[in-house]
């Protein structure tokens, strides 16, 4: 789905129904590669950060970066979060990351809201072209919000999964509650993306509690209001 550079053009029902927008392009080419610096200078291994992470993964410390800032702040971006959540909310957090060659699976999951459906919106920005051949993510769209009555989601049924595909520039945003995965790099090719997350603002204060485990070194104090990034403003 493309979702227009005007804010004003967001096609309301198809996002909230989808629970995921592909923005295509949203980041000038001219900082793909400044980004992919800031990238591989920010790379530290697993057991450099407070909690170690993924060995299969490559992940890059780089929130203080100001081009890193200003793609969380695109109006295409902001635009899609604030509809989604519904409600001021605030940037939580962003970090690099990358499969390594072999690496990369993961079994469909969703992340989860943390206190109502919708209060958390995670958006991967794609440094680099993306698809089968090096682990591009994988969706359920519509998975975020299950029909009552329905029986609970088979993690294990990849019948309904998409994976994506497209080049450097594009950025995913999706419900947290949207059924996802990343996927297997198997032929090491790379797939270095920003992983930014957005929370509603009642849960300003859990965030704060959390932020050095995190490695989180940004401020989080602005404020995005939905009403106004729907106006352009």
């Amino acid at each position: 789905m493309r979702i227009e550079k005007e804010p004003s053009h967001l096609n309301r029902e198809q996002l909230h129904r989808d629970g995921h927008a592909l923005l295509r392009g949203a980041i000038p080419v001219d900082w793909l590669e400044d980004f992919r610096a800031a990238f591989d200078a920010g790379v530290k291994p697993s057991n450099r950060w407070p909690v170690p992470r993924g060995a299969d993964w490559r992940h890059s410390l780089l929130d203080l970066d100001p081009k890193v800032q200003a793609v969380c702040r695109l109006p295409e971006l902001l635009a899609v979060v604030g509809e989604l959540i519904g409600e001021r909310f605030f940037l939580s957090q962003v970090e690099g990351r990358e499969p390594l060659k072999g690496g990369g699976h993961q079994k469909l999951h969703r992340d989860l809201s943390a206190q109502r459906p919708g209060d958390t919106v995670i958006a991967i920005a794609y440094l680099d072209d993306y698809g089968p051949a090096n682990g591009a993510t994988r969706i359920v769209p519509g998975s975020h919000r299950p029909a009552p009555g329905k029986p609970p989601f088979d993690f294990s049924d990849e019948s309904r999964s998409v994976q994506l595909s497209g080049p450097a520039g594009d950025i995913l945003v999706f419900d947290a509650d949207l059924v996802h995965a990343g996927s297997v790099n198997p032929t090491g090719a790379r797939r270095r993306s920003l992983l930014i997350s957005y929370f509603a603002e009642p849960l300003y204060a859990s965030h704060l509690e959390t932020v050095t485990l995190r490695s989180v070194r940004m401020d989080t104090s602005e404020r995005f209001d939905p009403l106004s990034l729907a106006q352009g403003g």
